[in-house]
């Protein structure tokens, strides 16, 4: 009698799913702060402050064309990283303070998924300006017609609410969850809520270097707890009858 291959196909043991949950937590780990801090360098060596016009930062970026440069590569990770970032500290937080920290994330995330592709910033016209040549009058005008943009204003104002007033839930989140050091979760609100209203480019680049501390909380917690702790183990979907 020939063995039925069929039969023992299907009772073969499957081989075990890769445990990948490591590699996650890990990763999270290491972005957490990345993001706030390569902002907060930005703001800290920028040669002109935030609010100034975009004649005096084409000005300044021309005095300072290398430092311009470089301050560019500083603003990457936050470009990049915010968004998993705020994802690592509402994971870690979100069973000991489940409420602020998905409201905290909620907002957080609106405001970053808003702001990062509609908002345009005079910054880089500016630089682009002084780069390559263009007319200040010109690219002037240009950043004056953005910043009236009804679609620039509502996702600057969401992006605004939602490091202000995100990353202060989320902030308080980690405080109360107990997952982070509490002292940690209380600088992400801090440095969070008070950044933009800090006089000058240093004091605001440094409310932002306290809010990476605080982000920081998110890496110690995830580097301390187990996998199983971080997400369940991978399993194969239950076969349909």
């Amino acid at each position: 009698m020939q063995p039925d291959t069929g039969t023992r196909a299907a009772t073969a043991p499957r081989k075990p799913l890769r445990d990948v949950r490591g590699f996650w937590r890990v990763l999270l780990a290491v972005v957490a702060p990345l993001p706030m801090l390569g902002m907060g360098l930005h703001y800290v060596f920028s040669p002109v402050d935030g609010g100034e016009s975009f004649e005096a930062t084409v000005a300044a970026y021309a005095a300072h064309e290398q430092l311009a440069g470089l301050i560019r590569w500083f603003g990457l990770p936050f470009l990049v990283g915010l968004i998993p970032a705020t994802f690592a500290v509402a994971w870690v937080a979100r069973r000991g303070a489940p409420r602020l920290a998905t409201a905290g994330a909620l907002l957080a995330l609106l405001g970053d998924l808003a702001g990062f592709p509609l908002t345009r910033g005079g910054d880089d016209l500016a630089y682009l300006t002084v780069t390559r040549g263009f007319d200040v009058a010109t690219m002037a005008k240009i950043q004056s017609a953005l910043e009236d943009d009804p679609v620039q204003l509502v996702a600057g104002l969401l992006f605004i609410v939602g490091i202000v007033i995100g990353l202060l839930l989320l902030g308080l989140a980690l405080w109360r969850s107990g997952a982070a050091p509490a002292w940690m979760g209380i600088v992400l609100a801090a440095g969070g809520f008070t950044h933009p209203f800090m006089p000058g480019h240093v004091a605001s680049g440094i409310g932002l270097l306290v809010a990476a501390v605080g982000f920081a909380g998110a890496s110690v917690a995830l580097l301390r707890m187990r996998d199983d702790e971080f997400d369940l183990p991978p399993a194969r979907p239950a076969a349909r009858a």
